[in-house]
């Protein structure tokens, strides 16, 4: 009989040790790469601390060579050349970097009330109600009218201040505590609370004058600036340990930022593969992908073809077809995890449960299994035969019942290219909220998943 226990219990003192030291190191990058561009930069400045070099600078490509290529400061791919030739396949582990958030709108300051507050547009799918009352920070990019790039990020440093989006207060919301709870909170309510202070010499709209004066004078930037802005509301807390034992890791970004860390971890550790083995983080997953920086683009087939021209000395259509066709991928991803106050909604014969590593999705979608690519049962098979080979603690899983819901990942794009590709992440419970939980152990075993699945 088929039959999977807490991972836990098979940890003596030394693995769990290790487990635990692990966990620190993701918990800094959670904190110092809280959206897609901190993510990236953090990661890439990892990656340069191991050896990797621009991959756009190098004429030539050994074996053993260690390269990176950066698309817009929001994708990052990794690369370790392989003592095969690249056009035979290539190990893709990839993950994506963007979490769901608030950003603000391109006109967003204004005031009402005798405060200053910012207009907003959340970005992926949330609970909006769960986004008030909690403290916030802010991040991101200002590109001012002469091309100067501003860098603004206030909310994390200890003795910032946070922004806030107010929610009602109890003794005055009857008709609000009625609504179903997508409409207890709208999206045009999620209004970021930003100063109250007046402006002495405005006219009108003291509140946003002076915070509009506050601005200019510590970042030098106007209304008009906010046109082209990348700025976003997120979580102002760090990842914290959570239960008493510390077995559990609670943060805002474990969707998916637990995959894009545990999988270059894997990568920077990786030594002489004989695939070449590449880490791949990208953008614009929770909002289906598309854009320049979300893995529908052009620039995963940009970056292997750089690979093939410089190991191989040409290119061609063929080539690129020719390596896609004989590569294989995990994408890494996150499941649900089982929550047993809310049992209903899983198949627990079917679902993924905390501690008992990481999780092998064969197919995602909704209802009958729509947007997924649905894994076949020879690729399972390797994957199974891999993880077991190198110790690995995995499980398999569904998300959730048939018809309850459903979601999809980037597999199915990687699977449009001929790649051979299965979802392979951490389980979480609280997905997509402020603040996420993930296993240490299941943290743990993605790292050692990918590495075996580079070495495999």
């Amino acid at each position: 009989m088929y039959q999977k226990e807490s991972g836990w219990k098979s940890v003596d003192a030394k693995l769990k040790n290790r487990i635990y030291d692990f966990s620190e190191g993701y918990k800094a990058y959670l904190d110092v790469g809280k959206t897609e561009r901190l993510a990236c930069s953090e990661a890439l400045r990892l990656a340069q601390a191991e050896g990797f070099c621009n991959l756009e600078e190098k004429k030539t490509l050994q074996p053993g060579d260690k390269v990176y290529l950066v698309n817009r400061d929001k994708n990052l791919f990794l690369a370790i050349i392989g003592t095969e030739d690249v056009e035979k396949g290539i190990s893709f582990v990839i993950s994506h970097i963007d979490s769901p958030r608030i950003d603000l709108k391109a006109n967003p300051v204004y005031a009402d009330g005798g405060l200053a507050l910012l207009k907003t547009h959340y970005y992926g799918g949330i609970k909006k109600y769960q986004w008030t009352a909690v403290p916030l920070a802010i991040h991101g990019v200002v590109v001012k009218a002469d091309g100067e790039r501003v860098q603004i990020s206030v909310g994390d440093e200890p003795g910032d201040p946070v922004l806030y989006i107010t929610d009602l207060l109890i003794h005055l919301a009857t008709e609000q505590m009625q609504k179903k709870a997508a409409e207890v909170v709208g999206g045009e309510a999620l209004n970021v609370l930003a100063g109250s202070l007046p402006d002495g010499e405005a006219e009108k709209d003291a509140e946003k004058e002076a915070l509009l004066k506050l601005l200019h004078e510590k970042y030098g930037i106007t209304e008009e600036d906010f046109l082209s802005a990348e700025l976003e509301i997120v979580p102002a807390y760090p990842a914290k340990d959570v239960g008493f034992d510390r077995s559990l890791v609670g943060a805002y970004g474990h969707d998916d930022r637990v995959c894009a860390y545990t999988s270059l971890r894997a990568l920077l550790e990786t030594e002489k593969p004989a695939k070449t083995a590449v880490c791949l983080l990208t953008d614009k997953e929770e909002i289906g992908s598309m854009g320049n920086t979300g893995m529908r683009s052009a620039f995963f087939e940009y970056a292997v073809a750089l690979l093939l021209e410089k190991t191989g000395g040409a290119y061609n259509e063929l080539k690129l077809k020719r390596t896609f066709r004989n590569s294989r991928c995990l994408s890494s991803d996150v499941n649900a995890g089982f929550d047993p106050t809310y049992p209903e909604v899983a198949d627990k014969m079917n679902t993924a449960y905390m501690g008992r590593g990481v999780v092998l999705t064969k197919y995602t979608g909704s209802r009958g299994k729509s947007g997924s690519s649905d894994a076949g049962a020879e690729f399972m098979g390797a994957i199974r035969r891999c993880f077991d080979t190198n110790d690995v603690m995995w499980q398999s899983a569904e998300l959730g019942k048939v018809d309850c819901g459903g979601g999809g990942t980037i597999a199915q794009y990687v699977a449009n290219l001929d790649i051979e590709v299965v979802d392979c992440g951490v389980p979480l419970l609280s997905m997509h909220a402020p603040f996420e939980v993930a296993s240490k152990l299941d943290i743990y075993m993605a790292y050692k998943a990918y590495k075996a699945f580079y070495a495999c």
